[in-house]
């Protein structure tokens, strides 16, 4: 398949990697020397969790069972984020050397690319790919020679929905179910796909495995911060010049990041996606990392003329939409928290009313089963919080009223 690469400049994933040298460097080391070069990198997953991939790699190799699995999460649904697809469009060198490279070391012999369903358009160039790697022997049987390497990867189209991004509703779609979270434990690493253990990783924690098996270690950990080794993709859209997908070290400020985009004028900056937190011009000093303003990538920007309510709306009308259902702190509390911003809408709100909204967002956080109830109140309490004069005086009109 012909890929054609835009420009990109980045130290770790738009490095130059040529196809197949991941997968040749993993197969001259010991599985466990690949662990704890992962380890040593302490990479974490790319996804927005910020779970060290060396860990779930090791719970699944240590899992004894005569079928392993490792699924590649390419239901990127959350909104404002397409770093993903741009991975899986030009660099799938990187994507699906990264998942030989797991296979051989927890022990699996089939790896899953679940794909968004909007992204169906890539399947057919993903599988000419495939068979391309099976051609030059990256794919099938003793790949490039190792005895007993088997491994091959199959491409499964994801149901369009926003709870499929979750690992085990992810795991229930493709064994054919309707895409629900499961109770936890037991987990994927040991009861996963087919009840069998799996490792479920994104397409960006994929596509930077390749890198640190060629490059060691100590070249990965040599970007980004103490806590946050490594570089990051962020998907950047919004009230900016030059929106995109850029990489970036962990520790960039958010206004190093709106310089870079060229952002005029910013009035807020959503970091990561519409379940992610909604900072303020006081704190665009922040740092994007894991130990402060944390994100799996999704970075939305708007200037002094948006409307946070508005935009706080539309965030929970998602929400209410993309809710599987199944557990009523998210079934019934997003449809609360989204009646209550129409309440502020329509200026019939008390002071008692929003605070009683926001406490049930943090009910939400800490009762709801997943990750869509347990992050699903953060842009309502975010913008509550940082834009509290705009939400409670939304009808005096003006630049900040309704326009």
């Amino acid at each position: 398949m012909e890929i054609k690469k835009l420009e990109r400049n980045g130290k770790i994933i738009f490095s130059e990697y040529k196809r197949g040298g991941g997968i040749i460097k993993a197969l001259s080391m010991k599985r466990d020397e690949i662990l704890f070069e992962l380890k040593d990198s302490k990479l974490k997953g790319r996804g927005g969790a910020g779970f060290p991939t060396s860990t779930k790699w090791m719970l699944t190799a240590a899992s004894i069972s005569d079928e392993k699995y490792i699924i590649c999460n390419a239901d990127e649904g959350e909104p404002g984020t397409f770093k993903d697809r741009v991975l899986l469009s030009e660099y799938p060198e990187l994507v699906f050397d990264g998942m030989v490279i797991g296979g051989y070391t927890i022990g699996a012999k089939l790896g899953i690319v679940y794909l968004r369903g909007e992204y169906e358009y890539l399947q057919k160039p993903l599988e000419d790919y495939l068979n391309e790697m099976r051609e030059d022997n990256l794919l099938g049987k003793n790949i490039l020679g190792k005895e007993g390497f088997d491994f091959d990867i199959e491409i499964f189209l994801g149901s369009g929905a926003y709870v499929c991004g979750e690992e085990t509703a992810l795991i229930e779609s493709l064994e054919g179910n309707r895409g629900e979270a499961r109770n936890r434990p037991p987990y994927p690493v040991n009861t996963g796909y087919n009840g069998k253990p799996t490792s479920v990783n994104n397409v960006e924690t994929l596509a930077t495995i390749p890198h640190i098996i060629l490059k060691g270690a100590e070249w990965f950990r040599n970007t980004g911060t103490d806590k946050s080794s490594g570089s990051k993709l962020f998907s950047i859209s919004g009230d900016c010049d030059k929106p995109g997908v850029y990489e970036l070290p962990w520790g960039t400020t958010i206004n190093e990041l709106l310089d870079l985009v060229e952002a005029k004028n910013i009035k807020a900056v959503q970091i990561g996606g519409a379940s992610g937190f909604c900072y303020p011009k006081s704190q665009f000093d922040r740092k994007l990392a894991y130990e402060d303003a944390a994100t799996g990538g999704s970075i939305i920007i708007f200037n002094e003329n948006r409307n946070m309510v508005s935009v706080l709306k539309n965030f929970m009308e998602f929400f209410v939409e993309e809710s599987c259902g199944q557990c009523t702190p998210c079934r019934i509390g997003n449809t609360k928290l989204l009646e209550g911003v129409k309440q502020i809408e329509k200026g019939v709100h008390t002071f008692s009313y929003i605070n009683k909204l926001r406490d049930l967002g943090k009910t939400m956080q800490v009762a709801s089963k997943c990750g869509l109830g347990q992050s699903s109140p953060n842009a309502f309490i975010s913008i509550l919080d940082n834009f509290k004069d705009e939400v409670l005086n939304y009808n005096n009109g003006g630049a900040n009223g309704r326009n």
